[in-house]
């Protein structure tokens, strides 16, 4: 099974950006989401954005996996 992780868009520098859910923040590659910019949620998986997601639903899976820890 394979974990991604909504996360929001708070800096690019090329094919990469600084991206953050609550206080943990990675540097990971967008180049696969050519069309990213800053504030989107995208879906984080093994250093990949892999997906654009909905803020809501973003919010959403970021609190049921609040709950679950």
């Amino acid at each position: 099974m394979c974990l991604a992780i909504p996360m929001k868009i708070k800096q690019i520098k090329g094919e990469f950006a600084e991206v953050e859910t609550g206080r943990l923040t990675r540097r990971i590659n967008i180049s696969m989401l050519p069309q990213a910019k800053v504030g989107d949620y995208c879906l984080v998986h093994a250093g990949f954005a892999i997906q654009k997601i909905d803020p809501q639903k973003a919010k959403e899976t970021l609190r049921l996996i609040d709950e679950i820890r």
